[in-house]
């Protein structure tokens, strides 16, 4: 048995050790937010947070998280309104949307650890996870007015698992 909390839930896992925490949430949690999208954890639509950090779910064994704090897109604010979510509609970021969940993932842990970052910093920060429609530019501007934003009523639980 495997013992982690998602999404602020103890949960117990009885599954293969080796098992990538993305199957865990998708196959076994029924947690689909989160995307397979190249199993080698160079796409970045797997994206959650161990502990407030960002992470590919893709290539992290659930033994690995074991004991430790994930949070999911839907996770992330119960009624989807934390800032980053927020700001990705405002600027109608997605087009396609595979990615959207890895890419607010990414924004979010970004934020919380840089709070108003620079272009640079959040062209660093965000270049591991591909966009196939291009939207890079909506993606830079949504977090930025997410940076600037107040919290939302529901602040992302990205500084709680800090």
């Amino acid at each position: 048995m495997i013992n982690v909390t998602i999404n602020k839930k103890a949960i117990e896992l009885d599954v293969d050790p080796q098992m990538p925490l993305l199957y865990a949430l998708r196959d076994e949690l029924q947690l689909t937010g989160t995307k397979f999208g190249c199993g080698a954890g160079q796409c970045g639509a797997c994206t959650v947070h161990l502990n407030g950090q960002a992470i590919r779910s893709c290539i992290t064994p659930i033994s690995a998280v074991a004991n430790q704090k994930i949070t999911t897109i839907e996770g992330l604010d119960e009624h989807n309104n934390n800032k980053v979510q927020i700001a990705w509609r405002e600027y109608k970021v997605p087009q396609c949307g595979y990615c959207q969940s890895g890419q607010i993932m990414s924004a979010s842990a970004l934020l919380a650890k840089t709070a108003n970052p620079s272009d640079k910093q959040i062209d660093d920060f965000m270049q591991g996870n591909i966009c196939r429609c291009g939207t890079y530019k909506r993606i830079k501007a949504a977090i930025k007015s997410a940076a600037n934003s107040e919290p939302s009523a529901n602040e992302n639980l990205v500084k709680e698992n800090r």
